[in-house]
Parts: structure tokens; sequence; C-alpha cells
């Protein structure tokens, strides 16, 4: 019995030490890009930091993961909603507002700016729709969908999942460090990094119920927060090309995370039959994220 255990034990220590591996891999290939960014663009460098600062609240939340072995279903969606609260606000003060004052600065009247700005976020929406229908992925309570989907493995499902669900995070991170005003950039950063914690750790506790080991749970749960930092410097990349991009990519990276809140936070939370909880989370993330942006901002 003795030699029994300890060959099960080498094992899933190899596990950790390869997915320990990967994840500090991911966090120095960053860093050494965030050095040279810092040289040669700013502003840029300024996006991946905050990008990073989300991934690493990401990771946070996996850490009870490690401890823990379940957590209530009405825990869980009061999570997701509070989550949704803190976006919703991040797209309403750090994005549409931003954007609209964005447009009026370049030239735009009110109904011009509203035109611009509301297009944008129709086709941050589209984009998402779009990749939606294209790429298979899995929701954690709703199962499967997408192209194809029933031929890929479900690992991967919920990898293209959390990749829909943090990509359009880290663009608005990106794009709110692009307009020059570095405070209020931080706050938006600041207010998604707050919600990446319970999603890390939802994340994590969906693949480990799913059937998947603690250790491949918590390191993709980690690891799927580097999406935001890859966004972030696309979007900075992208909008910094041209002041002119500044209120289309602001609308772009909200109608984004509008349709993610929309199409997969909110449903889901309310999926299991704890909607009032859902909705208080909702209310209370959406007043916190409200007070760091007029208070950082």
């Amino acid at each position: 019995m003795h030699i029994f255990s300890r060959h099960r034990v080498r094992p899933a220590l190899t596990s950790i030490s390869i997915w320990t591996f990967l994840v500090l891999a991911s966090c120095l290939a960053l860093y050494q890009l965030w050095v040279y960014l810092d040289v040669h663009a700013p502003h840029v460098a300024n996006a991946l930091a905050g990008g990073m600062v989300a991934a690493g609240a990401t990771a946070l939340g996996t850490v009870p993961v490690m401890f823990s072995h379940s957590l209530s279903e009405r825990t869980q969606d009061c999570l997701f909603g509070f989550g949704a609260g803190v976006m919703l606000a991040a797209v309403a003060f750090s994005l549409v507002l931003p954007g609209l004052n964005a447009a009026g600065e370049l030239g735009h009247g009110k109904w011009g700016a509203g035109l611009v700005v509301g297009g944008a976020i129709l086709l941050g929406a589209a984009a998402l729709l779009f990749l939606d229908r294209v790429l298979p992925h899995e929701h954690f309570i709703k199962g499967r969908e997408g192209k194809e989907a029933a031929k890929l493995r479900r690992t991967w499902l919920f990898v293209f999942a959390i990749a829909l669900h943090n990509l359009p995070e880290g663009l608005a991170i990106g794009v709110g460090y692009v307009g020059g005003d570095v405070v209020q950039g931080s706050a938006l950063a600041t207010g998604i990094a707050i919600q990446d914690v319970p999603e890390g750790m939802v994340v994590a506790l969906a693949l480990l119920a799913a059937g998947y080991s603690r250790s491949f749970s918590v390191a993709l749960g980690m690891l799927s927060g580097l999406v935001e930092p890859l966004g972030a410097v696309l979007g900075a990349v992208v909008v910094g090309w041209s002041t002119a991009l500044l209120p289309w990519g602001l609308g772009f990276a909200g109608g984004a995370m509008l349709f993610v809140i929309s199409h997969e936070i909110i449903p889901e939370s309310h999926r299991k039959g704890h909607e009032v909880h859902a909705t208080t989370g909702l209310m209370l993330g959406f007043v916190l994220m409200m007070l760091l942006d007029t208070a950082l901002g």
C-alpha cells in the first residue's frame, strides 16, 4: 500500500512541476516584452502592465482551489453576478463616457460622437458574436457550442471559452491606456482585476468539477489570465496608430465586454435558480467599480 501511494504521488508532483514551469516561463516572457516596450512604446508597456495585473488577479483567485474541493452554487452565482456588475460599470464609466469625450475632442458634435461610439459598440459585439459562432467552445454550465464542437476534447473547449471571455477585458485595458490618461487606464485595470479574482476561482473549480486534475485545473486557470495582457497589447498597438481610432477602440472594447456580460456571465449566474444572489452581487460589483472609477479617475 505504501509503494502504491508513492507511485501515485510522483506523477502528481511531476504534473505540478510541469504546469508551474509553464506558468513561470509565460510570466518571464511577458516581463521581457514589457522591458522592451517600456523603452520603445511606453503606452503599450503601461497596457501590458495593466494586463499583467489582471492576469495576476486571475492567478490569485485559483490559489484557494489548491486547498478547497468545492464552492457552493449560490456562491458561484453571486461571484458571477459581482463580476458582471464590475464589468458593466467599467463599460459605462471607463469606456463609453471616455469614448464620447474623445469623439467630441476630435470635432464630432453630440450626435456624431454618439453615432461613432454607438457604431463601435455594435461592431465590438458583432465581432464577439462572430467568434462565438465560429470557434467551438464550452460554457461551464450550458455546455458545448460552436462549429464541430463534438470533435474537440473538453479541455480545449474550455480553453476557447476562457479566451473568448478574457479577450475583450484585455482589449479594454489596452485601449484605456492609449488616451494618455494613465490614472484612468489604471482605474479600469484595477476594476477588471478585482472581478478577475473570483473569476479565476470559478474557472479552476469548474475545471476541477469537470474531472480534470487539481494541478491542471489550477494551472489552466492561471494561464487563462495571460490572454488579458496579450489582448491589452493588441488594443494599445492598434488604437495607438491614430488618435482618431481612440473613440472607436473604446466603443469596440465596450461592445465586446457587453456581449460577454449579456451572453455569458449573466445567463450563467441565473441558470441554477440563484437569481437574487446573482443580482445582489451584480449591484455590489457595479457600485464598487463606480466608486473606484470616480475616486481614481
